[in-house]
């Protein structure tokens, strides 16, 4: 009964999720209808094993959605991202529509700001572009996946991306781990995103079919059923998108794109420059959690980095942004739901790796043939299509099995920074399933549906990402990290 009590807690929550109930509910009931139909002390789970593991997701990473929130608020509302969109309008033109907004996207995110304030920038650059160049609306979602949803989450060496901060303390890697697996996988998944849309823009004009409108995206800000299923995805809350105001005046491109710059050299410098020659051996004190400078060092870069560049955004901005305290409050505000959010997944999913037939699916997972890498591939793809958060599936596969991978990459000889870069990859594959709060959030930004856009964003989003996977898995099993 075990194992069948495990199935329908997950499906319970899955299916309640999916309508719209709050995860922060959702998470301990299900974890506690499992451990009853397990014949484990309820009470003591929800308060103990749920509690004491969500607590230690908060506090390992709710600073990194605070910041990262932070940051893409002031981005937003200092005008930075408006000049950054209309640049590439200029420069690349309706003709281009398409890898203008996928390349607008990667700029962004793997800059630092938060998913779903770009998704509220990039659909009205969007919906202008595809109008001009008369292409279909529903390739838009897929477009705008592809450039803020794949390579620049989980692919993209040094990605300041919450998922890829995750596997650090697990592993003791850093956010540049395996950076020419890392290297391929973007090139993998970024060309094959390309030639399908171009390819599905050259069936659309054969059809006949072209730019068809849709609803303001600003209502979907709006709506209860969006911001739940968003906040388990993602890291910003939706609700905070339209508190403060937007700049008086625009900045100028170089401007708006120094912020982007300071996180990426900031996190570069400070894994190669900084931490190296960072005296922490404090840290093994017991008042410190007898941790070592490998376990938090790149969370810690990422976080120096996202605060010089706010610093550095409100240095520039600071006379012509009228609502700087609203901005600030909305952006810090705006982190507070998707960290509560996917920690209670995470608690979820330690009450359930503490139940005594979790110990069938630990054995199924590591006999499934290929070796350590493809099985910790096929967990956390597994996990997070369940969950439809790669953040959450990621954790909650991490949290259960990351001790037995590093045992084997001892005995095997395997690099953790391959570790770090199959897992990361893998979770920003299946999580981009229909039920997934990002994709239910960009179908209503952009005014299309899931019969419209859905197939396309499955290949961007989805069958590309999985070519990567294999790619590196190939490739590591070969050669090992590089």
């Amino acid at each position: 009964m075990g194992l069948a009590g495990i199935l329908i807690a997950l499906l319970f929550l899955i299916w309640l999720a999916y309508r719209g109930w709050s995860i922060l509910l959702l998470a301990p009931l299900a974890a506690m209808l499992a451990a009853l139909l397990s014949g484990q002390p309820v009470i003591a789970h929800w308060t103990l094993t749920f509690m004491h593991s969500g607590a230690g997701f908060i506090a390992q990473y709710f600073p990194l959605f605070l910041l990262g929130a932070l940051f893409g608020k002031l981005m937003d509302d200092s005008g930075s991202l408006k000049t950054i969109a209309d640049f590439m309008t200029a420069k690349l033109g309706p003709k281009r529509a398409v890898l203008a907004v996928v390349l607008a996207g990667a700029i962004v995110t793997y800059g630092g700001v938060s998913l779903f304030v770009a998704f509220f920038v990039l659909a009205p650059m969007a919906h202008a572009l595809f109008k001009a160049g008369n292409i279909p609306t529903s390739l838009m979602p897929p477009a705008i996946v592809l450039g803020t949803s794949t390579f620049t989450m989980t692919a993209m060496p040094g990605t300041p991306a919450i998922q890829n901060a995750i596997p650090i303390p697990y592993f003791g890697t850093t956010p540049f781990a395996a950076p020419g697996l890392g290297i391929i996988a973007t090139v993998i998944i970024l060309a094959f995103g390309l030639l399908w849309l171009a390819r599905m823009e050259r069936v659309a004009r054969r059809r006949g079919l072209g730019y068809a409108g849709g609803p303001s995206h600003d209502s979907a800000v709006d709506s209860a059923l969006v911001r739940e299923r968003a906040s388990a995805a993602r890291e910003f809350d939706p609700a905070e998108l339209h508190r403060g105001s937007a700049s008086v005046r625009q900045p100028g491109i170089a401007v708006a794109v120094l912020p982007l710059v300071v996180v990426v050299v900031g996190n570069l410098g400070m894994n190669l420059l900084v931490l190296p020659h960072w005296q922490a051996s404090y840290l093994a004190q017991a008042e410190w959690g007898a941790t070592r400078m490998a376990a938090v060092g790149g969370v810690w870069a990422v976080l120096i980095a996202l605060a010089a560049a706010i610093v550095c955004l409100v240095a520039l901005n600071y006379r012509s942004m009228r609502t700087l305290r609203e901005s600030v409050d909305a952006g810090a505000n705006a982190a507070v739901l998707p960290a509560l959010s996917v920690a209670s997944l995470v608690g979820f999913g330690a009450v359930v790796a503490a139940l005594p037939a979790f110990a069938i699916v630990r054995e199924w997972v590591l006999t499934i043939e290929g070796g350590p890498l493809v099985s910790l591939a096929v967990a956390t793809n597994v996990l997070a299509a369940l969950t439809g958060s790669a953040s959450g599936g990621l954790t909650i596969a991490l949290q259960a099995l990351a001790p037995t991978y590093m045992s084997l990459s001892s005995s095997l000889g395997i690099d953790p920074a391959l570790l770090h870069r199959v897992a990361v990859i893998g979770a920003g594959t299946l999580d981009s399933l229909p039920h997934n709060g990002a994709v239910v959030s960009l179908l209503a930004v952009c005014g299309a549906t899931h019969r419209e856009s859905y197939f396309d964003i499955l290949m961007v989003g989805i069958v590309g990402p999985i070519v990567a996977l294999v790619t590196v898995v190939a490739l590591g099993t070969r050669f090992g990290a590089f």
